[in-house]
């Protein structure tokens, strides 16, 4: 077998093909696969911190800067439902988050044929979005190579964007234009080159920290409480004054 192909799309070899196993114990394997997310993550935590304080320092130095969720497929959807919690959660400005998705917003309900591999469109983005030296780039590939989020970390990295790259290919060559390399070792998955699971789960695990431990630095938690909270419904409502009397 090549050597150039990601450990994420190696066939399980670890036990017998899930689809053979016992109900009972397909489950308690998908259970103890998906630790093992959380466990990459955290051998990856130094790295993480690295990525936190200087997206920190980034956002904080450019009043205007913006933190850019980039991908295809799956660590695309998982950028996303990471950046569009921000708002309601922490109040981070609409004007200060943005995505560069494979196949553009459309491709989040459904799949687009050749869209993680149209590098133009990639060029296209980075060019109309104006992203420049104040600007985050977050760049996700499970296999660390694809080819469209590959180039929107190369131009944004030229133009002086802060790029990180998360990758779940310890060789992909997203980690190539990153600034900030973070890699979650994942290796293959049960269902074979199905990164939904454990590399999905090491993504939004990752990202998760990233983005709470950076609204944390930028005065957006307070006691451990969301005084930032935008209140949209009777529930927020609630939980803003019950925040607001406690701090």
């Amino acid at each position: 077998m090549s050597e150039n192909i990601p450990k994420t799309e190696l066939f399980y070899k670890k036990s017998k093909p899930i689809d053979q196993l016992h109900i009972e114990d397909a489950i308690y394997l998908m259970i103890e696969e998906q630790k093992k997310a959380s466990l990459e993550v955290k051998k990856a935590s130094k790295f993480i911190e690295l990525a936190i304080n200087q997206i920190y320092e980034n956002l904080s130095l450019y009043p205007k800067g913006r933190l850019i969720y980039s991908g295809a497929g799956t660590s695309a959807r998982i950028g996303v439902q990471d950046g569009v919690e921000l708002l309601p959660t922490f109040n981070w400005p609409q004007e200060r988050l943005d995505y560069i998705i494979a196949g553009g917003k459309s491709a989040l309900l459904s799949s687009v044929e050749n869209a993680e591999d149209d590098v133009p469109q990639a060029i296209n983005a980075v060019h109309s979005k104006s992203i420049n030296s104040h600007d985050v780039i977050i760049g996700l590939a499970a296999s660390g190579n694809t080819p469209f989020t590959c180039k929107v970390l190369e131009e944004s990295y030229k133009k002086g964007a802060l790029t990180i790259a998360i990758s779940n290919n310890p060789n992909g060559n997203l980690l190539k234009f990153a600034r900030c390399k973070i890699i979650l070792d994942t290796q293959e998955e049960l269902i074979s080159g199905s990164t939904r699971l454990k590399a999905g789960t090491a993504q939004k695990i990752c990202l998760n920290i990233i983005s709470s431990m950076v609204m944390v630095k930028m005065g957006r938690v307070k006691n451990g409480m969301m005084n930032y909270l935008l209140p949209t419904n009777k529930k927020l409502r609630d939980r803003k004054l019950r925040i607001t009397s406690q701090i």
